[in-house]
């Protein structure tokens, strides 16, 4: 056997506790796995392992030894998953975590059209808005926000700018009035995230619109949908994504507030580890979304009513 072949079978040994519990994983005799790891001692000039009636006990030098031998055996698991990936086509179980407010509006109404062109895919999901490692979570695929990129060494895909407006609902700008300019913020109830600090620095062309303005309010979510459903309520002024307001604003519910403020700072992204192997599922889904949405995404074309109004005119 050579050398990188032992290798991984001393990364199986160690991690399995014992030379048989190693050898009926991969369907050898203790004897054979046992004679090449003491091939293996012989081969570094090293003892890995001693040996005793109660088991194996690792050495401090075949620890150390044993975290490279895992690491390449991780990277030769992977390899060979790509490799017998590559003329798959999508099947099984994508495990897909989105935030809260653009999984539930944009990204289920795209999921039938994809499901039905990919009819062997299924896709478990889950909605959270809460800061966590991706690395370390069981997770294909995130679709987050830029705030939400919190490990450099993932791998991302823009799928759309995200444009953002302040705005508050009729009722409320009825009872507390109009903001003309922005220090007039420190005078309202400014609705914020509790979980994405950066969420509550509201920009404008790459600079913060609250200089000297200390916003403040008695109310804060920890999910962007809830604080869209409390501007829509009257609870005060938000600042939030043209996907979840721009047809309220169309119709009413919602009013603009600062007409000539838009937000640009962010992006909408599709993240997954770079320990991951961009699989068949994950690149399908990407793919679609692009596809969907376009250069301009849905949210952010004309209404019907808007169009049919400007062929009129």
């Amino acid at each position: 056997m050579d050398l990188p072949g032992q290798m991984v079978l001393f990364a199986r040994v160690v991690k399995a506790g014992s030379f048989s519990a190693a050898a009926r994983a991969l369907g050898q005799t203790p004897s054979a796995v046992s004679r090449q790891v003491g091939n293996l001692e012989d081969r570094v000039g090293v003892r890995l392992l001693n040996r005793s009636k109660q088991g194996l006990v690792v050495t401090g030098e075949g620890q150390t030894f044993y975290e490279r031998c895992l690491d390449i055996s991780d990277r030769i698991a992977d390899a060979e998953t790509f490799a017998n990936s590559l003329n798959d086509h999508p099947n099984g179980r994508l495990k897909v975590v989105s935030t809260v407010a653009f999984g539930k509006s944009q990204l289920l109404p795209v999921l039938p059209g994809f499901l039905s062109r990919y009819p062997d895919l299924s896709i478990s999901m889950e909605f959270a808005d809460r800061k966590f490692d991706l690395t370390d979570s069981n997770f294909d695929l995130a679709i987050w926000f830029t705030e939400q990129l919190y490990n450099q060494d993932d791998i991302v895909r823009k799928l759309a700018k995200n444009h953002r407006v302040v705005c508050a609902s009729p009722l409320y700008l009825q009872k507390f009035g109009l903001p003309t300019k922005f220090t007039d913020l420190e005078h309202h109830n400014c609705l914020q995230l509790s979980t994405v600090g950066g969420w509550n620095e509201w920009f404008a062309n790459g600079s913060p619109i609250q200089t000297a303005v200390n916003l403040s309010g008695n109310f804060e979510a920890n999910s962007a949908d809830a604080i869209y459903h409390a501007t829509l309520a009257g609870l005060g002024i938000a600042r939030l994504s043209t996907y979840l307001v721009n047809d309220d604003i169309r119709v009413g519910r919602l009013v603009r507030v600062f007409p000539e403020y838009e937000d640009e700072s962010s992006d909408i992204l599709a993240i997954y580890p770079q320990k991951k192997n961009l699989s068949p599922n994950v690149r399908a889904l990407i793919d679609y979304m692009i596809e969907t949405f376009g250069t301009v995404p849905p949210w952010e074309r004309p209404s019907q009513v808007e169009t049919r109004t400007k062929l009129a005119g």
